[in-house]
């Protein structure tokens, strides 16, 4: 019996758990939001205000999500994250919506809607997504 209990016990211990940090809209939300039309409180209220906004006036709002698993006393390992990035012209309407992802270390735009040719702002989506493993166990527990 007593054995029974401990290999209970240590399989138990052994089961991965998953955590969610941060917030990504889903693409049923994102699909309500129109390029070239929509407004900031339209995206306010749609998807909601962001945690994370660009340092510059209007250059756009980030959304920042990411799983991580955790097995027993091992350190915890981020197993995906993803930012939605959603820029704004100069009139504060949509410029462009994208959807970034890690694929082996590397950022990889999973999906795009752009009005113009040039990208702006991926800077931060680089940074934002090229923290991954750099974050303690310590901080995961807040």
């Amino acid at each position: 019996m007593a054995i029974a209990l401990g290999a209970g016990l240590m399989v138990a211990g052994c089961s991965p758990v998953f955590r969610n940090h941060g917030y990504i809209p889903t693409d049923e939300d994102l699909a309500q939001i129109q390029v070239g039309t929509s407004t900031r409180d339209d995206v306010a209220a749609s998807v909601g205000r962001p945690s994370s906004a660009g340092l510059l006036e209007g250059s756009g709002w980030y959304y920042v999500g990411s799983r991580w698993k955790l097995v027993g006393a091992r350190e915890p390992q981020e197993i995906d994250r993803q930012v939605v990035a959603i820029s704004f012209d100069a009139g504060g309407r949509v410029a462009n919506v994208e959807r970034f992802g890690l694929e082996q270390g590397q950022v990889v735009a999973l999906s795009r809607r752009v009005t113009e040719s040039n990208i702006r702002g991926i800077g931060i989506v680089r940074q934002l997504l090229g923290n991954l493993g750099r974050i303690s166990a310590d901080q995961l527990v807040n």
